[in-house]
């Protein structure tokens, strides 16, 4: 057996309770895919993608729907040595890989040199601009992106503790400046330390942060003294763990379970806000 035909199999036998299983749950729960679509699936190259593209490979063969995909890479600006390590891995594991070109590293470079704002803002920002761009040209309909069940906790979080809101990372989204595409989270009930088991079985290694901008993303742990909000969220929600099992569960199902009777305040879908004042007097009725 190929080395990618193992892999394969390990999705749907060894993880597929934790991976196959909840990545058709996702799908089929938030009504992510329908037959016709033409969907980009983007690799970042990281473990995450992969995982993502070899669940859509495997959805081809013995999916319900009708419907195609490209597998695409947008290179920012990798050193070789990691863009060569994107390219060994879509080797190893089979994926049709197509990489376009973009200066977003370079730009972000210059940015932070002259002090202009937040360079991972900047980044963020590029990155979704390239891929909303590249998705129109292929003719593609749907963006799927890699983002999983503990990255919609920690985005959670930060939004509370660093953004004065509560929001949360939702599993599909339209584009507002690129007419007739969504955005697709198909990994959204996937853990992510089952995605680190999958790797770890597979004896995989994959390109971790590239970004140039920081030296040590690759080797920091989470912790509270991090550099990263993000790893400090993930550190956090690890510590509740140790005393309560079942934090994450309570936190996933709380996004979709708000009492509206029992908050401050609210923005509609049309953006307008509403104060507990402006509701308190209906509800006794």
């Amino acid at each position: 057996m190929e080395k990618y035909q193992e892999i394969e199999r390990s999705i749907i036998t060894t993880y597929r309770k934790e991976i196959w299983s909840k990545f058709v749950k996702g799908l089929n729960e938030y009504n992510m895919i329908q037959d016709g679509d033409s969907i980009m699936v983007c690799i970042s190259g990281g473990k995450d993608s992969f995982l993502l593209a070899k669940l859509f490979q495997e959805l081809e063969r013995h999916g319900k729907k009708n419907f195609t995909v490209r597998y695409v890479t947008m290179n920012p600006g990798y050193s070789e040595i990691n863009l060569n390590r994107i390219k060994e891995n879509a080797k190893i594991m089979n994926v049709p890989l197509e990489i376009f070109e973009s200066d977003i590293f370079a730009v972000t470079e210059k940015e932070r040199a002259n002090n202009n704002g937040n360079p991972c803002y900047l980044c963020a920002r590029m990155r979704r601009g390239y891929l909303y761009a590249k998705a129109q040209e292929l003719g593609c309909n749907k963006i799927a992106l890699a983002h999983h069940y503990n990255d919609v906790l920690e985005t959670s979080l930060l939004s509370m503790f660093y953004g004065s809101e509560i929001k949360t990372m939702v599993p599909k989204i339209h584009s507002e400046n690129f007419k007739g595409i969504e955005l697709i989270r198909p990994l959204f009930l996937v853990h992510e330390e089952d995605i680190i088991k999958w790797k770890t079985k597979n004896e995989l290694q994959f390109i971790n942060c590239a970004c140039p901008l920081v030296d040590n993303c690759t080797i920091e742990p989470p912790s509270m003294n991090s550099g990263s909000k993000r790893k400090q969220m993930k550190f956090l929600i690890s510590e509740l763990k140790k005393t309560n099992p079942n934090v994450e569960e309570h936190l996933f199902k709380a996004l979709g379970n708000v009492n509206m009777a029992c908050i401050l305040g609210y923005r509609d879908i049309n953006g307008n806000k509403h104060t507990f004042n402006d509701f308190y007097d209906d509800l006794r009725r």
